[in-house]
């Protein structure tokens, strides 16, 4: 296997490990909301307790002078890392949450998932880049499966705010694709993933009233479907699984494929989502959620064919260990 067939490979893995990091959220965060939290309160949760993590895990890995000087090497990059946290982290969650609070779920869901579509036409509208044909075929059987993963057919019912809201999530998601992109070679994924946290924790703060959480949730046991957990082993996996590994591997698969592919790929995130709530929480499969959910793993697959020349990233880019769990 040639470099860049390896760099592809990797790249392939991490977005794929990003993308079901991303969709174990769901059932455990439903958990906790359920349990008191509201969803600004629970998503704050998630994106500080992830910062307070990956920051002195990045000065650890490095050391303290090495991983200063990382951070200290991101500082021309700050504007670009600056609107990462706040589109890419805290505005897609934030917006998502008030999609879904006026609008169901599936249609939140979809409306969120169209920010690959504004990747591609981002890409060759405003940059009058080429537009990888295998990329958007697949992207456009990606959301006809989500479509039917969603049935959003079911319920459907008309809310403008809601609407605005879910495409604001879709823009932020295309925001995030976009932004690491340009980052690519220039900002290593340990420091853009933590810079970007803690910008989002910070932004959050402003809306999610963390000073009035419900702190008691956390020691006591959660309902999740049928079966019950500690509240703070519920939190530990959306802070250390859900976003510090989710985001991580997301930022380096990105950076080895492109916008394009990866945006393509995280529609797996979705099917995901629904397979680990049927098993955490109960939640039927339909017959039709089952073939849209393979529609879906085909459309990502028809996207990864794209190929999009990247150069090699050097080998200290991301340390074996920075992944470990």
């Amino acid at each position: 296997m040639n470099d860049a067939a390896r760099v592809r490979a990797a790249g392939l893995t991490f977005a794929v490990v990003s993308s079901i990091a991303f969709g174990a959220s769901g059932p455990f965060g439903k958990a906790l909301i359920n349990a008191g939290m509201s969803p600004l309160q629970a998503s704050w949760l998630r994106v500080t307790g992830a910062a307070l993590v990956l920051v002195p895990l990045v000065l650890l890995l490095r050391g303290p002078a090495a991983g200063a000087a990382r951070f200290r090497a991101a500082r021309p990059h700050l504007p670009r890392l600056a609107l990462l946290g706040l589109t890419g982290v805290a505005g897609c969650q934030a917006f998502y949450f008030i999609a879904a609070s006026r609008l169901p779920v599936g249609i939140a869901i979809l409306l969120e998932f169209t920010g690959p579509v504004l990747v591609l036409a981002w890409i060759g509208l405003v940059r009058r880049a080429p537009v990888h044909r295998t990329a958007a075929v697949g992207v456009a059987v990606a959301v006809a499966g989500l479509a039917m993963v969603v049935q959003v057919w079911s319920g459907l019912r008309l809310d403008a705010l809601g609407l605005a809201a879910g495409l604001g999530a879709a823009a932020c998601q295309a925001g995030y694709f976009l932004i690491v992109d340009r980052l690519s070679g220039a900002v290593e994924p340990l420091a853009v993933t933590a810079v970007g946290l803690v910008v989002a924790a910070l932004a959050l703060s402003l809306v999610a009233a963390p000073w009035a959480l419900p702190w008691d949730v956390l020691p006591r046991m959660v309902d999740v479907g049928s079966h019950t957990a500690p509240g703070w082993a519920l939190a530990a996996w959306i802070i250390l699984v859900s976003t510090v590994l989710a985001y991580l591997t997301g930022v380096a698969g990105v950076q080895r494929l492109s916008a394009q592919v990866a945006g393509a790929i995280c529609y797996t995130e979705a099917v995901a989502a629904t397979l680990l709530a049927w098993a955490a929480l109960g939640e039927r499969l339909t017959l039709v959620q089952t073939v849209g959910g393979a529609v879906v793993l085909a459309g990502a697959y028809i996207a990864q064919r794209a190929v999009i020349e990247r150069p090699a990233p050097a080998p200290q880019e991301i340390p074996a260990t920075a992944l470990a769990r």
